[in-house]
């Protein structure tokens, strides 16, 4: 079993630790998190800045190492993990852990490792003279949506220099990931006329014009199988995905409501806004004639949930081929899952993704993440160290 990791000698080894230790589920403040890294920071000799979140419990941390009036790179991580709830894990999941190679506790890899290795670096950042600055960009609430880092981008976009580049150290096994996919969530919200099942015909029934709606957009997912298609991600295609249903009361009772929750990954060049709006012409022109032939006040609402910008940085762009140089790798990816590179990157500033360790580890039980993965990962940063000496 694992033994638990203490005086161990590698300082991000030391700094995971630490980080793991905090319960940083979203639902959770991230302030005591947040208060130690600062405190670290602060230590050195690092100036920082807070970004609140509105009811002031969270915040984003922005610390900059070196000077300030000069154009540098951005290191950006989240420090808020998915629940461990109904997951059987072999240890605390906050207490970092040691398997052999592994380092085990919820956000290891996804994402503390990071900002472990981040943290770790600041020391040699300090020795190096830095002629360009390197700044560490902390955020909260990726995991429900890319929330929390939003206040902080607002915040740089109102800099009158903008950094030449940014690194997001999501799990990328130390490939540099220069695309990912666009990301909407909605909720469909359907209201029928309920009444007793023997005289369903006098009714609208909710749960069957929801299923109706269903059907529509898996269709849109089938077409999208066709293409067009991308064969640098690791799903080629756009995708669609309902993920929560929920209606009805009794069986011999028409349903008066039905929720569905779904959502769409699509690649750079599908148009998001007019793919919700294709789906909600369905409901306008089909479904809801025939639901107001019999109840007028019922019909289909949509809400906005989140969504997250799709990036698309070139292959050949200038931010591309120093991440490959800092990563020690010639060989570029493309990943379904989305980032908050993409917020950077609409903001002009160059944004790749590249970090430690695999996704596959991430939001599973007994989350890991390989010391090798922590090493790769101080050698790009020490690279980076370098480069902004010049």
């Amino acid at each position: 079993m694992g033994e638990h990791i203490s005086g161990m000698s590698s300082y991000a080894i030391a700094m995971l630790e630490r980080l793991v230790g905090f319960d940083t589920t979203s639902r959770n403040s991230n302030l005591a998190l947040i208060d130690w890294a600062e405190a670290e920071l602060n230590r050195l000799g690092v100036p920082t800045k807070r970004v609140y979140d509105p009811a002031g419990d969270k915040a984003n941390l922005w610390a900059t190492i070196g000077p300030a009036d000069e154009r540098g790179y951005i290191l950006s991580g989240h420090t808020d993990v998915v629940p461990v709830d109904g997951q059987l894990w072999s240890s605390d999941p906050f207490t970092l852990t040691r398997n052999g190679d592994r380092l085990i506790g919820r956000g290891a890899v996804d994402m503390k490792g990071f900002l472990a290795c981040c943290l770790a670096s600041v020391p040699a950042m300090l020795a190096a003279d830095l002629k360009r600055p390197i700044h560490l960009a902390f955020s909260y609430d990726e995991e429900v949506g890319c929330t929390g880092v939003r206040g902080l981008i607002e915040d740089l976009r109102a800099e009158p220099l903008l950094p030449l580049a940014c690194f997001v150290g999501e799990p990328t096994s130390m490939q540099v990931v220069v695309a990912h996919k666009a990301k909407r969530s909605y909720q469909a919200v359907v209201t029928g006329r309920p009444c007793h099942s023997s005289l369903a015909p006098l009714g609208v029934n909710a749960v069957e014009y929801a299923a109706r709606l269903v059907v529509f957009i898996r269709e849109l997912g089938q077409k999208w199988a066709a293409g067009p298609a991308d064969s640098m991600y690791d799903v080629p295609v756009s995708t669609t995905h309902t993920g929560v249903i929920e209606g009805g009361t009794a069986v011999n009772i028409v349903p008066e409501l039905c929720t569905v929750t779904f959502e769409f990954r699509v690649l750079p060049q599908v148009d998001c806004d007019a793919v919700i709006a294709e789906v909600e012409a369905f409901a306008r022109t089909v479904l809801e004639p025939e639901m107001h032939a019999v109840a007028p006040e019922t019909g289909i609402r949509f809400e906005y949930l989140s969504g997250i910008p799709g990036l698309d940085t070139g292959v050949d762009d200038e931010v591309t081929r120093l991440a490959m140089r800092l990563a020690g790798r010639n060989d570029l990816a493309k990943v379904a899952y989305g980032t908050e590179a993409g917020l950077f990157s609409g903001i002009d500033i160059p944004t790749v993704v590249v970090g430690p360790g695999s996704i596959e580890q991430a939001h599973t039980p007994d989350e890991f993440i390989e010391v090798a993965e922590l090493d790769k990962c101080m050698d790009f940063i020490a690279r980076l160290i370098e480069h902004c000496r010049a």
